[in-house]
């Protein structure tokens, strides 16, 4: 079966994901994508940058946003391989991302569809256009094999 574009780009989430892993953070990846080009990559940073808002997402649109020169991304499409918290989806909502594509939910904090559903919540003036469960086995293998490591 051949693979989809967003099965394509949860890929290269992967990927900024083990990298995040090997160097000691939470293995969580992003990519913000626009136009069929990655605009950004990027792993969860929160303990090497002693940054509790270093997460991937986060920083991913930041690096977007530097390239476009404008903090607003609409038309983007951000990947990351674990439902994203209130913070990053906010982020989202803020930076007028258009779509959300992730891989394994956060039943604990998870902000787009688990414990809330703020990407689509009617009193929002911007909402996202989101697709869960992409490559979920392998983005939730990464962090369930994480965790245990750690334990």
């Amino acid at each position: 079966m051949a693979e989809t574009e967003d099965e394509r780009w949860m890929r290269l989430a992967l990927a900024a994901a083990i990298a995040a892993r090997d160097q000691g953070e939470v293995p969580v990846g992003a990519v913000v994508v626009l136009a069929g080009r990655a605009l950004a990559c990027a792993g969860n940073r929160p303990i090497a940058a002693h940054d509790p808002t270093a997460h991937a997402e986060i920083l991913a649109l930041r690096q977007a946003a530097a390239l476009m020169k404008n903090y607003r991304l609409p038309g983007a499409t951000l990947y990351v391989t674990l439902e994203p918290c209130l913070m990053c989806v906010g982020a989202m909502l803020h930076a007028r991302i258009s779509r959300l594509v992730f891989g394994a939910f956060d039943p604990k904090t998870g902000a787009a569809r688990s414990v809330w559903a703020l990407a689509d919540d009617a009193r929002q003036t911007h909402h996202l256009d989101v697709t869960s469960g992409v490559l979920a086995e392998e983005c939730g293998l990464l962090l369930r094999q994480f965790f245990r490591a750690k334990r």
